[in-house]
């Protein structure tokens, strides 16, 4: 039998239709970063954190934990490299009419388009909404001549659509390579509207007891 998109073990990607060999690895090289539709040149590196405390429910009696809750809501952080280029410092390059910290009054967007799986409609945004910069730091030294700036920043919320049609998730998408979807993708309604940035989190929905994943033929 032929190597498939997604069976484990797999040793190479095969295009499961034409079973041509293909590249499947991401590449950082298909990735344009934005603000206000306008791309950001020199950037060397940006990082993005998303995470929540989580809190294991135990019992008396009973040695090990016997459920697990999210315990806040998710923090978005990350930071930017940039080499100090076209006279612009680092808030300067990302739109801000300001070069420190404690100038920011307003947040702003930062626009991520992956073009991994082709350009125009079938571009991933990711946005990255109302971000506060938290710290800038830059060196200058007398053993390497070039600038580097570290912006370090805090966000409000995250979220990823296609392009083709704003709002529509991009996970569980058929025309998506690499997703399995033959019966083994688990689709959650809440979840993908928060993926979409219709909800801020998909916790606040209701009917949350009754929801399973579907693997054991649990309907969600």
């Amino acid at each position: 039998m032929p190597v498939r998109v997604g069976d484990p073990g797999a040793t190479r990607i095969v295009d499961p239709t034409s079973q041509a060999n293909r590249t499947a690895t991401h590449l950082s090289t298909n990735i344009v970063i934005l603000v206000r539709g306008i791309s950001i040149a020199g950037i060397q590196s940006l990082s993005i954190t998303e995470q929540r405390q989580l809190k294991a429910v135990d019992e008396v009696g009973t040695d090990g934990h016997i459920d697990m809750v999210p315990q806040s809501s998710t923090n978005i952080t990350g930071n930017a490299q940039r080499i100090r280029f076209a006279g612009q410092r680092v808030a300067e390059a990302f739109l801000r009419d300001f070069v420190h910290v404690h100038s920011q009054r307003i947040p702003f967007d930062i626009e991520i388009q992956d073009k991994f799986r082709g350009d125009g409609d079938n571009i991933i945004i990711t946005t990255v909404r109302n971000v506060w910069i938290e710290r800038i730091e830059y060196n200058y030294q007398a053993s390497d001549f070039t600038i580097m700036d570290t912006m370090g920043w805090q966000a409000e919320s995250i979220d990823s659509t296609l392009a083709a049609a704003p709002g529509t998730a991009v996970v569980g998408n058929p025309n998506f390579i690499g997703v399995p979807m033959e019966g083994n993708l688990a689709i959650n309604e809440f979840e993908r509207t928060a993926d979409v940035g219709n909800f801020r989190g998909a916790l606040d929905a209701p009917g949350l007891l009754q929801a399973f994943d579907a693997a054991g033929g649990r309907t969600l």
